[in-house]
């Protein structure tokens, strides 16, 4: 198993980490059901499936 020859600075290790953040992920809001659901994503609203708007399934069940 390989071993690093030296050690690794605290400076360069955390430089390495910069990205490992937590992000919040934008909202967005639905312009004819004026309901809230992440981008790229399908959501339900009174039964109905919608995605980017238009109603793609009518009276949908979601298993679980």
């Amino acid at each position: 198993m390989a071993h690093p020859k030296r050690k690794i600075s605290k400076t360069r290790r955390d430089k390495r980490r910069t990205h490992d953040k937590a992000v919040e992920r934008p909202i967005a809001i639905c312009s004819d059901t004026s309901e809230a659901h992440l981008y790229h994503r399908a959501y339900v609203v009174d039964g109905d499936l919608y995605y980017k708007g238009k109603k793609i399934v009518e009276g949908f069940k979601s298993v679980g």
